[in-house]
């Protein structure tokens, strides 16, 4: 229970300042306690410098600001471990968490508002601050400033939140589930505008009629996520179907508003009619601003959408985009704004249901064929995330509910759920990757379609309704009626509301779509039984065990279209592998000419004779998409092309397309190519048909005849009558057509004769589109068109096959004919793009990619130049993510660390927030390399330690990003240390003792590793573990031991775990063994300069102390030893194996230094000189061991002794003959080479020492 609710917010920012980007402002927080015990009020805030807090304009409280995030892993010894950073991210997020009283800033109440709580009474807290130079939550956009009188000042800012981030602009109270009343006040200059939520009430300049206050005014109770801000010289249009409607774009972009927002109120009226509702608030603006962080985001009465929306009637393809994007913003004005969540967990519903309604509205607008792809397209893309990263839990607040126990299927009886384990926690929005974020948005769009098919969509309706309707009777109430909660949904909500609406109990299927991860992935095959007349299908569940798939029990639809008609069958899955004999309603006429009943009700003509004796034509498995799953159904190729030919569905003909890839034959060919030139088949259907043809053709290069596939198809829709190799006058009044002349070019590109390269009947016919293309007398923009004839280019490229060029510098005469062509062509449209630049830049994005391709197929030099400058900041949003796609796959194949590093600085520094997560989302899906393919010349400590920095401590103010780089992190190193690390120690210690074997002297003094003889002084730094074994003879100078400090690369090296000079060692003996026993990985340091070693003054005895000095932090471990006679000049050291015991527990031998009590000691670096003295003495060794274990041995068999004494004896026996300067050794550890192969697993085998 919350200790307090918020009734109603003030937020007054009286200082915008656009040259410091900074804010000033003060924040009046009116809350109703809840206990009568509160004595401390925690609120949210992020980034901003708190003045003062007073409560009640009378007293002055004190408060205190703690921020987790600012340094996630504290305390962390350099494991640099994801499983580390994800559970340290987890608690950061939960110690800042509003829907549990937690937050940033802690306010303590004085004695004098004790009563106040006590009473129940409304206190007011008021808290001023100020904030500059935001990294996150606010940004500002100033353009360079020109010396061109005539261009507009578009200088602007506006808010951007990534979920809950309103606490980075101004303290509240940062959740969706405390809605309030709120006013709203921001003072700018005077030829400004400020749109915030809420209705305005009016507009007052200041004394000075320098600037003006904007005052808006929400009575509707909103969380304060749902608030947003945008200042700038905005041009205003009010709507004209809808005056409660305002749009706002920066200068010069008016007439684009206007077109790209004509249809807006559609939108509006299909949603209150759906719903039976009116718009839950008195106006909706729509403000279009640059650099925003995503498309569109939705607030309260208002949306702040990209600039990159806007679009003119010329233009085809944006206008698909942009409305469904603005529908789904209004949609999220009824579920997502007026209507919010109880918490995390419960945010699937809103998003759900806002999508689910943008899914009707896009029906009704661009119909039902284009719906019921985009369904298909939701579920494969979620579908491809759940089996890449794991299942998608909706809700994680709860477990599902026990799996019944059933005798039919035993596995269910362990009541054992599918665990789904992510590489980020998963309960809190501000540790999950942005890509779960989106993936669970489809999902739970899926997921209220699954509800829209079993219990109706009339209902569902209702049910919406039932919730909008009270939430609309509890936002006129006061807050001290108790009423608010209904403007919040939760899972348990909603469920109760479909039981009061439809009296079905929906509880099991929320256990097993919602709080349950993962979907069914199904393997139909089927057999006619001709004597039977039945087919005989088989389901399969293979692969249960395959990440994000889960096992399926409930009804699965089939439908079979047999002879006679459509008919649709159930099955009941209950086991993995389930076998049903369906009896056919028609038998086998092949031979005989009849019309076939379709699903839709018409009748069609078909060429039966490919035929088999079953009657059946096709089958499909789920064909409603109802379930989340994956289908791989086995039928003959006649059966797939009956299928593409006459299923009326979109869906089953992407099915049918998709499996005809692996039949490449005649009757496949002539299938697709019937598809394409069908004017009755959906559009996309004929583009995926092309694109196939094009697979299918390149499988029968062999056996193909006649003209290259759809040259002929291309001429007959677009060439001139007269001249069918010239191309008609562009005219794309037809969508259709339109489309698939953007197609069939970049389909043909991809063809390729016996040699593998592109025909060059291909090459005249592309170069002539470009040649003969005429746009003058087209209604619409051709700049898609011509896009798209780049690609092709791009298409049509194949790899350098001259071996005798291969290694030769690259020059202008050594290029083929056709890539000169190509490179011409291409050079020429991007200088014209430079003074006739196309929209959105469509034709130099797809130029840039085009001289990519020519890069890796070696027609020219791999070099980044061109990519730098066009992924630059101040080029526009389209082309520099176009340029960082190809830098990123030239980083890939061909780059160095330079260029690595040039694309990380841009991660982390450049302005545009778009930007750097587009850039993000690159590298995440085409890494640099992975944790299977490593790349020594890129996976370095440097870049491990700057990804580090940023998941702990940089992004402190930029959850979306700093999730990406989680991501990235992933990507590249999985979950476990980054191998480059233990790499990298390895060499650094190889190195060190390469230059100390060259270190040639007479001194007896040699350092040696050993796993636990001698005296030890035992370094542990914070994220190493330097085990030192010194021991000296009596003839030796005294050996002092300094440690000195080293500079680290990490920040957040603070903790000592080293013995301090109190003799205070119980604690540090404690960390130092904890330390000693962590895997070599984390063993050893990380930098060059691990350990300095250099001699000093005299020895006096063999077990003299070691001196320590204070150690800070990181450190190098320094022995001074220095002589005045010649012969302890120098020491010699030798080097000895040691093992290195990886987290996977199979260990690597690597070269280390360190001392021992039992002097030198040979191994195979220098095997020239044996040690007489240490032989002797493991010989010595070796012989007690044999011989008590022989005397052991002897006991045991001929005496019968009490067993008590006899165990008395033995220790008593090892205690005597225990030499205390040799630490117990085994007996196959009694030789050097033996020495190294240790068990590290043994807690003995390397205790603490403390330096004393």
């Amino acid at each position: 229970m919350l200790y307090f609710i918020t009734a109603h917010q003030i937020v007054s920012l009286t200082g915008i300042s656009f040259e410091r980007k900074s804010i000033i402002g003060a924040v009046e927080l009116t809350i109703v306690p809840n206990n009568e015990k509160v004595r401390i009020i925690r609120l949210n805030s992020k980034q901003c410098r708190i003045y003062r807090v007073l409560l009640n304009d009378v007293c002055e409280a004190e408060f205190v600001y703690f921020d987790p995030y600012l340094d996630i892993s504290q305390g962390d010894v350099k494991t640099r471990s994801l499983d580390t950073i994800s559970k340290n991210h987890l608690a950061a997020a939960q110690k800042t968490d509003p829907d549990v009283n937690a937050g940033e800033l802690f306010i303590q109440i004085p004695p004098e508002g004790y009563h106040m709580i006590q009473e129940g009474r409304g206190l007011r807290i008021c808290i001023e601050f100020s904030l500059e130079n935001p990294q996150g939550g606010i940004h500002f956009v100033i353009p360079p400033t020109t010396e061109d009188d005539n261009q507009p000042n578009s200088a602007h800012m506006f808010t951007y939140a990534y979920e809950n981030s309103t606490r980075l602009w101004f303290p509240c109270v940062d959740s969706f589930a405390d809605p309030c009343t709120w006013k709203l006040e921001f003072t700018v200059d005077k030829h400004l505008t400020a749109v915030s939520c809420g209705e305005l009430v009016e507009v007052v300049m200041t004394p000075d009629l320098r600037r003006k206050t904007f005052h808006y005014s929400l009575t509707v109770p909103v969380c304060a996520p749902n608030i947003a801000l945008a200042v700038g010289p905005f041009e205003i249009y009010v709507d004209p179907h809808m005056h409660e409607v305002t749009h706002f774009c920066l200068p010069q972009l008016l007439p684009l508003l206007k077109n790209t927002v004509r249809y807006l109120h559609e939108a509006f009226e299909f949603l209150e009619e759906t719903l039976s509702t009116r718009y839950p608030f008195t106006c909706y603006k729509q403000v279009f601003v640059d650099e925003a962080d995503a498309d569109i985001s939705a607030y309260a009465t208002m949306s702040i959408a990209s600039v990159h929306l806007l679009h003119s009637i010329a233009i085809i393809d944006q206008t698909y985009i942009t409305r469904t994007l603005m529908s789904r913003a209004i949609a999220e004005q009824f579920f997502g704004c007026f209507i919010t969540s109880y918490r995390w967990s419960d945010t699937w519903l809103a998003k759900g249901i806002a999508e689910y309604l943008c899914g009707l509205f896009s029906r009704k607008c661009f119909g039902n064929n284009e719906y019921r792809e985009w369904i298909q397209k939701e579920l494969a893309r979620v579908v491809k995330y759940e089996e890449k990263y794991g299942g998608i839990i909706l809700d994680c607040s709860q477990p599902p509910a026990p799996l019944p126990v059933s005798s039919t299927n035993p596995s269910a009886s362990s009541g054992k759920q599918q665990e789904i384990v992510h590489y980020f926690p998963i309960k809190s929005l501000h540790t999950v990757s942005p890509k779960y974020v989106e993936a669970m948005r489809r999902k739970a769009h899926l997921v209220i379609r699954m509800l829209e098919h079993r219990i109706g969509q009339e209902l569902l309706i209702q049910v919406f309704n039932k919730q909008l309707a009270l939430a609309t009777n509890a936002a006129g109430t006061k807050i001290g009626l108790g009423l608010w909660s209904h403007l919040l949904i939760s899972t348990n909500i909603f469920i109760k509301a479909i039981f009061t609406v439809t009296g079905k109990d929906m509880s099991v299927f929320m256990d097993q779509w919602v709080r349950t991860g993962g979907h069914a992935k199904f393997s139909l095959t089927s057999v006619f039984n001709r004597k039977r007349n039945t087919i005989e299908l088989e389901v399969r569940q293979d692969f249960v065990n395959q990440r994000g798939v889960r096992k399926y029990n409930g009804p699965l639809f089939v439908q079979l279209q047999e002879l006679d008609g459509t008919f649709k069958h159930t099955l009941q899955i209950e086991n993995t592998v389930v076998k049903s004999d369906i009896t056919c309603h028609s038998k086998s006429r092949r031979n005989k000419k009849k019309k076939i009943p379709l699903s839709t009700g018409e009748e069609v003509d078909m060429d039966l004779s490919a035929m088999d004796d079953s009657p059946v034509l096709w089958i499909r498995l789920d064909p409603e998409m109802i379930l989340i799953r994956d289908l791989n159904i086995e039928q003959p190729d006649f059966q797939w092309q009956y299928q593409l030919r006459h299923e009326r569905d979109v869906t089953a003909q992407f099915e049918a397309i998709k499996a005809l890839e692996k039949y490449p034959t005649n009757a496949t060919r002539s299938a697709l190519t019937d598809t394409i030139e069908s004017e009755q088949c959906f559009y996309k259907v004929r583009c995926e048909a092309a694109h196939c043809l094009t697979k299918v053709a390149n499988q029968m290069v062999t056996q193909w005849s006649g003209p290259p596939a759809m040259l002929n198809i291309f001429r007959k829709f677009f060439g001139s009558f007269s001249a069918p190799h010239i191309i008609k006058q562009n005219n794309f009044a037809n969508f259709q057509l339109y489309f698939l002349q953007k197609v069939i070019p970049v389909a043909m590109a991809g063809l390729r004769t016996s040699h593998g390269i592109c025909p060059p009947e291909i090459m005249r016919f592309l170069f002539d589109l470009f040649k003969y293309n005429d746009n003058t007398r087209n209604h619409y923009s051709d700049v898609y068109y011509r896009s798209a004839l780049v690609d092709a280019l791009g298409n049509s490229i194949t790899p350098v096959v001259s071996v005798a060029l291969r290694g030769t510098p690259i020059t202008s005469d050594s290029l083929s004919a056709d890539a000169k062509l190509v490179l011409e062509e291409v050079t020429r449209l991007l200088n014209l793009e430079k003074h006739l630049p196309s929209y959105k830049y469509m034709v130099s994005v797809s130029c840039l990619k085009v001289i990519r391709k020519l890069q890796k197929c070696g027609h020219l030099p791999s070099l980044p130049k061109i990519y730098r400058c066009y992924a630059a900041y101040g080029q526009y949003l389209d082309l520099r993510i176009a340029a960082m796609e190809c830098l990123v796959d030239f980083v890939k194949v061909d780059g160095r660390w330079e260029d690595l590093d040039h694309l990380i600085t841009l991660l982390e520094t450049d302005p545009d927030p778009a930007a750097r997560h587009a850039l993000a989302q690159l590298l995440i899906d085409n890494p640099p390399f992975t944790k299977e393919s490593k790349s020594p010349r890129l996976d370095r400590l440097e870049l491990v330690e700057r990804l580090w920095r940023n998941m702990n401590n940089k992004l402190a103010y930029d959850t979306k990003l700093r999730c990406d780089m989680v991501d990235l992190y992933y990507a590249l190193y999985g979950n476990k240390r980054p191998h480059c690390l233990q790499s990298a120690e390895m060499t650094n210690m190889y190195k060190e003792l390469k230059e100390a074997s060259n270190k040639k002297s007479s001194s007896s003094l040699t350092p040696l590793i050993s796993s636990s003889i001698g005296t030890s002084a035992a370094v542990t730094t914070s994220h190493t573990v330097v085990t030192t074994h010194i021991t000296t003879t009596a003839p030796t100078p005294p050996v002092d031991v300094k440690i000195t400090h080293v500079s680290d690369s990490i920040e957040d090296s603070e903790h000592k775990f080293f013995p301090s000079a109190n003799g205070n060692s119980n604690n540090n003996n404690s960390n130092i063994s904890n330390n000693a026993k962590r895997t070599a990985s984390e063993a050893f340091e990380t930098t060059d300069d691990l350990a300095k070693i250099e001699t000093n003054e005299e020895i006096s005895a063999a077990n003299e102390p070691i001196k320590n000095e204070t150690y800070d932090g990181d450190g190098k471990l320094e022995v001074n030893a220095s002589t005045s006679n010649d012969a302890y000049s120098a020491t010699e050291s030798k080097k000895l194996k040691n093992e290195i015991y990886e987290e996977d527990e199979n260990s690597v031998t690597i070269v280390d230094v360190s001392e021992s009590t039992i002097g030198r000691m040979d191994s195979s670096f220098d095997s020239t000189k044996p040690d007489n003295d240490f032989k002797h003495k493991l010989d010595n060794i070796s012989k007690k061991k044999k011989k008590k274990d022989k005397k052991k041995h002897k006991h045991k068999h001929k005496h019968k002794h009490n067993k008590d004494k006899d165990k008395n004896k033995d220790e008593r026996e090892r205690k005597e003959k225990k030499d205390p300067s040799i630490s117990r050794l085994q007996a196959k550890e009694a030789t050097p080479e033996t020495l190294s192969s240790a068990d590290s697993s043994n807690s003995n085998s390397n205790p603490p020492f403390n330096f004393q």
